[in-house]
């Protein structure tokens, strides 16, 4: 990829000194400003938030953007929610050209509508539209157009404390060939769910993972560090097998040594006192295999401001836990994720031996005070420059 020089507009991805990095802006992107909206006629039935169940309720309008190889990107259009048509060769179809992200917005106790860090995820999005060779785009612009679709369909956005409007961007390949190549054609689209709280009011349980290297979820020169759909079709298999053996997810591992990289699909976070007898946060290094989450980042940061403990991302392996558990050097063990925001890990099913994770006096200390400041945040308790005002 060509590198472009500082202050100059690149049309493509570029890599190198110049003055923007990863495509991070594009000449020929769509524009917000250009944005035309077709409203519904008849706007649909709100549901229940008691019976809510992840990802299978949407609201009443969509994003969509189409880009071909001629004419570049064309106006951003919010229009009814529906199906839409794809040719049975595309290559998102056969080929896995396709990505895709995942964070919400959140309706505080004072009415207004805000998304919790959508910069972050902006800017995932395009790095992981570069790697599946999908045409780059304007973060800021995407953006825009997506704060103005939540805004539209506000009225969906759970009134509660324990539920949140999920919001679902895509990016898929379109072209009419089987030819395995860059695609000259493309969809990026965005869509809108209600979501309910992932734990039932009032709990914090811990869940419990198996952890067999049989079974990798990415590896060194892969996808691991992108939101693509081929991170996740392959993981559902070992999940099952998981659930067989009667844990819940799965404790990615890799390399000869167990690396610790991932759990289900949240990012890791084990909280002990390190060999040096220091009191230690330490979460596994992004060195390609592991998605830079946003909430991986947001506990990282919350943490590092507090100043208490040391706070690290370095690798951890299997032997290296399996040590510290039994000189009862661990304190807590918790994944983080959009889904579930913090989850404490109470159980590690590892070469037949069932780990038992010990938690700090009255639960989980870490990982509550955690979930506990995010929500302050996400639901405007607590006035952040994280959360991106709608309305």
């Amino acid at each position: 990829m060509a590198s472009c020089a500082p202050g100059e507009n690149c049309k493509d991805g570029c890599r190198g000194g110049g003055g923007c990095s990863d495509g991070e802006r594009a000449a020929d992107s769509f524009k917000a400003s250009d944005l035309i909206i077709s409203r519904v006629t008849n706007p649909r039935e709100k549901p229940d938030l008691s019976g809510l169940v992840f990802g299978t309720v949407f609201t009443d309008h969509m994003l969509t953007i189409e880009w071909t190889a001629p004419t570049g990107w064309q106006k951003p259009v919010i229009k009814p929610f529906g199906k839409f048509s794809i040719h049975p060769a595309s290559p998102a179809l056969h080929y896995g050209m396709q990505l895709f992200e995942g964070f919400k917005a959140y309706r505080g106790a004072d009415g207004k509508v805000r998304v919790f860090r959508p910069k972050l995820n902006m800017k995932r999005m395009l790095q992981s539209a570069i790697r599946m060779s999908l045409p780059a785009f304007d973060k800021e612009e995407l953006l825009k157009c997506i704060l103005k679709l939540v805004d539209l369909d506000k009225d969906w956005v759970p009134d509660s404390s324990d539920a949140s409007l999920y919001i679902r961007p895509a990016f898929i390949g379109t072209e009419e060939s089987l030819g395995v190549k860059k695609s000259s054609s493309a969809l990026l689209y965005v869509i809108l769910s209600p979501v309910g709280a992932y734990f039932a009011k009032g709990s914090f349980k811990p869940i419990s993972l198996w952890a067999d290297p049989k079974f990798v979820r990415a590896w060194k020169g892969g996808t691991g560090d992108c939101k693509t759909g081929g991170n996740y079709g392959p993981t559902i298999y070992p999940q099952e097998e998981a659930i067989e053996k009667g844990c819940q997810q799965v404790l990615w591992l890799y390399g000869e040594d167990d690396q610790i990289t991932e759990a289900g699909t949240m990012n890791v976070f084990v909280f002990w006192k390190n060999e040096d007898g220091e009191e230690e946060l330490v979460t596994p290094p992004l060195d390609g295999i592991i998605l830079p989450g946003v909430l991986r980042q947001s506990v990282l940061d919350l943490s590092r401001k507090w100043g208490e403990f040391k706070v690290s991302e370095r690798y951890i392996t299997m032997k290296d836990l399996v040590a510290a558990l039994k000189a009862n050097r661990v304190k807590e063990v918790f994944g983080t994720g959009t889904a579930c925001s913090v989850c404490p890990i109470g159980n590690i099913l590892y070469k037949d031996e069932n780990l038992s994770i010990p938690t700090m006096e009255n639960g989980p200390k870490i990982a509550r005070r955690a979930l506990a400041e995010l929500s302050d945040i996400q639901y405007g308790r607590v006035e952040s420059e994280w959360m991106a005002t709608v309305s």
